[in-house]
């Protein structure tokens, strides 16, 4: 009886090596690209894949809209407030409602009302007031995180599904740094995984919170971030451990010193990786779903880059300048950037 047990664990963990070992990683080498909407008025740099699989944007000009990728149709209204042209960076949303938050000051935040428009449900005014981007754990539960107002980074939460939200104070969160704020370029600089969060800044920190934004901790990462224009400009978690962030400088796109790093452990340690490689400077990277924490994808304004080895090296898959992207499925993909959004199909 010992012997066939011993043979049954044996196989057991020999089949469980084998299917480990049975994940081979793609070698991407295009992407096929159509544009599904343009407007050379907008500059979209918030996008978001619906539960039912359809796609919203909110952008500037007030603009925000809802895509039903069946009918292959848009719907697309504009949201006024006073006589403000209103600048949308930031959107999210839960099982039931969409929500999106303005840039500057004032930053409004609306949720999908019962009459079938836009409700305010927060308003701040600061001078230096600049929300980033917003995420969900779950349904009742959200968060929205803006630059510094006052000694620390600005962070609002809802607990009650969005309908009303409340700032932290700073003496429940780490000590500020003097103009540490967050890139507003492509809503990813949150990231969820069950309860933790990880927010990236301006400076190179990565905020993280394992109890839905009751305790906060700031770690430095190495990146860049000796200018205004460095820092982590987007995050992203495959799981509670496995990270990449990327950044750089904008006005330098090319440069690939210290823009990329990765951890292993939750974000309690950041390494760099991809020193003087491809990319340089991006605003936007994206774990593949279902790929084990391989394959990323990451788009700026100077080409869509990929990498099958967990982010060590990249290869460009095309010089198309986007801002931000969501992945439908494990090959499909939506960015948007300046004038458009396109549907993205990698082959």
């Amino acid at each position: 009886m010992r012997t066939l047990i011993c043979f049954i664990i044996c196989c057991g963990l020999l089949i469980s090596c084998e299917e480990k070992e049975t994940f081979i990683p793609r070698n991407f080498d295009s992407i096929e690209i159509e544009n599904i909407l343009e407007d050379s008025l907008l500059s979209i740099r918030a996008i978001d894949i619906l539960n039912d699989k359809s796609l919203a944007f909110a952008a500037n000009n007030g603009a925000y809209g809802l895509y039903n990728p069946n009918k292959k149709s848009w719907q697309i209204s504009k949201q006024e407030y006073d006589s403000l042209q209103l600048e949308f960076r930031s959107i999210a949303h839960t099982s039931t409602d969409f929500f999106m938050l303005s840039v500057a000051n004032p930053a409004l935040l609306f949720k999908t009302g019962d009459l079938g428009n836009m409700d305010l449900v927060y308003l701040e005014e600061h001078p230096k007031v600049f929300y980033d981007a917003m995420a969900f754990w779950n349904d009742k539960e959200g968060i929205a995180i803006g630059d510094t107002t006052d000694d620390c980074l600005g962070i609002i939460i809802t607990r009650d599904g969005g309908n009303t939200w409340n700032k932290i104070s700073c003496s429940d969160l780490p000590k500020g740094i003097d103009g540490e704020g967050a890139f507003a370029a492509s809503n990813t600089n949150i990231t969820i995984v069950g309860e933790n969060a990880w927010v990236a800044t301006t400076t190179g920190r990565v905020y993280y919170s394992k109890d839905k934004g009751l305790s906060w901790d700031a770690i430095q990462t190495p990146i860049m971030n000796n200018k205004e224009t460095e820092g982590i400009y987007s995050i992203h978690f495959y799981d509670a451990l496995n990270g990449y962030a990327i950044g750089g400088d904008y006005t330098k796109p090319d440069a690939n010193e210290a823009n990329k790093i990765i951890t292993k452990d939750g974000g309690k340690t950041w390494q760099l990786v991809a020193e003087g490689q491809t990319p340089g400077y991006r605003s936007c990277v994206q774990y593949i779903p279902q790929r084990q924490g391989k394959e990323l994808v990451t788009v700026g304004y100077k080409g869509v880059d990929y990498s099958n080895d967990g982010g060590y090296t990249w290869k460009e898959l095309s010089k198309e300048g986007f801002y931000t992207l969501r992945f439908l499925n494990d090959s499909v993909a939506y960015a948007s950037g300046y004038g458009r959004i396109s549907k993205l199909t990698f082959k």
